[in-house]
């Protein structure tokens, strides 16, 4: 089985990079760590801890997505609700609600999860954030089923389940392994605009 170590990057779209930054790199303190461009084209990587990201492309006719509240069904055609960031403690996200107010950005009251404390705000796209500090309760550790009625797929545990997919047979030999290159080959080179 494949070793996850983490989410590389949630990519987004925004319409004004420059409001992007100003929100995720000097509100929030995200470095901006990656940026691609030419004309008509941007996709900029923030760095949320050692091992995840969020990324934005910046495509001029995308329009702001419409508020919606974290977690409050929609009907129609969806994927996306609301990222959550952890933080370290409680006080971190004490210092985010601060930011907020003080930036005059809406901001929910601080709520108890059971195994995390959460505040909930938007970014300038609208894009639904949560900031989820740990209480001691580790479902990572300790999974927990706590749905009424959960369904039969969900009553099989926590563990991944073999024998609902195809079994590899034949594995890509060495030889047959190709990477093709994409926008990001220039990071590898040596030039850098800053």
């Amino acid at each position: 089985m494949a070793k996850y170590t983490g989410i590389n990057h949630l990519a987004m779209a925004t319409r004004d990079m420059d409001g992007t930054i100003r929100f995720w790199r000097d509100l929030l303190g995200m470095r901006l760590v990656a940026g691609l461009g030419k004309p008509g084209y941007r996709h900029y990587f923030f760095e949320i801890s050692e091992h995840d990201m969020i990324a934005f492309f910046e495509w001029s006719d995308v329009d702001k997505a419409p508020e919606k509240d974290h977690g409050v069904p929609v009907k129609g055609p969806f994927v996306f609700d609301h990222v959550s960031v952890e933080v370290e403690s409680e006080a971190d996200l004490w210092e985010l609600k601060d930011k907020f107010e003080a930036a005059d950005i809406w901001v929910s009251e601080i709520i108890d999860h059971g195994f995390i404390h959460s505040i909930y705000a938007f970014d300038p796209n609208n894009i639904a954030i949560e900031f989820s500090a740990p209480v001691g309760v580790d479902i990572r550790q300790e999974p927990k089923m706590r749905d009424a009625k959960p369904t039969p797929v969900a009553k099989e545990g926590a563990e991944p389940q073999p024998g609902h997919w195809p079994e590899v047979t034949r594995p890509t030999p060495d030889d047959e392994r190709m990477v093709y290159p994409g926008e990001g080959v220039v990071f590898r080179e040596g030039d850098d605009t800053w």
